[in-house]
């Protein structure tokens, strides 16, 4: 009792994602989140529910009963560029089957205590924002430069003469490699909540960025088709390949 209520008035709290086909409550699956003051989302294992996620601090992956997909739903994850931590929940039997190729960040025993769990995921959280913000003033991909803290974009050192939300959503995109996201996602992440134009604004912007970057380089913004828009950062990466992916 006295360890609940401590974690009610912390008010320290991580948006989480726990992707599980189990059904039932994240109670249900780690115990310790129904004392834990933070907000988990629930989405089922498969790669059409991701790809519409909402950004979260980290993504938790239920492996209790089925390592080897688990283990595939890890490695997709970090092969398409996911910035927020990965975390597995397993059995203590499950602790055998795992090896650095899984991606992850963490592992939690499905029976570890809210103490555990919590530290845990600040860890996690933690690590990751001190990476981002060690990276944050220049973003480098290949020939293209993107400057933070000056607002300006360079190719081959050369000026690319963007308007601000060319450049947000520019930014966005080079900020997560390889990331698929949707229209309805960039027009939420880039022009925020309160707008209320369609996702054509996205289209729009998208190829006007094209267009200022050049036939050489208009391939880094990459279209998935009926999904949306990802930063291409090795320009001959083809778009049938990321498709297998999202389907698998």
């Amino acid at each position: 009792m006295r360890y609940s209520l401590y974690l009610a008035v912390r008010g320290v709290m991580s948006s989480l994602i726990l992707i599980t086909n189990a059904p039932g409550a994240s109670s249900d699956i780690l115990p310790a989140l129904a004392l834990l003051n933070h907000s988990v989302k629930i989405l089922p294992a498969n790669p059409t529910a991701l790809i519409e996620a909402p950004t979260c601090d980290v993504v938790m992956i239920d492996a209790r009963r089925d390592l080897p997909a688990a283990k595939s739903l890890c490695r997709l994850l970090h092969s398409t560029g996911l910035t927020c931590g990965l975390i597995l929940i397993t059995t203590e039997g499950g602790l055998i089957a795992l090896n650095h190729d899984w991606g992850i960040d963490d592992v939690i025993l499905d029976l570890a205590g809210p103490a555990e769990v919590d530290a845990r995921i600040r860890l996690v959280v933690g690590k990751l924002q001190g990476e981002t913000m060690a990276d944050s003033e220049e973003i480098q991909r290949g020939d293209l430069v993107i400057d933070e803290a000056s607002y300006t974009v360079r190719l081959r050192g050369e000026i690319v003469d963007l308007t601000f939300k060319e450049f947000e959503l520019l930014r966005f995109l080079a900020q997560h490699p390889g990331r698929v996201f949707s229209r309805a996602q960039l027009l939420q992440e880039v022009w925020g909540f309160d707008y209320y134009g369609g996702t054509r604004t996205v289209d729009v912007h998208v190829r006007r960025l094209r267009a200022k970057l050049g036939t050489e380089y208009e391939n880094l913004i990459g279209t998935i088709r009926n999904v949306g828009y990802r930063f291409v950062q090795n320009k001959n990466d083809s778009e049938t390949k990321v498709n297998n992916q999202v389907k698998a």
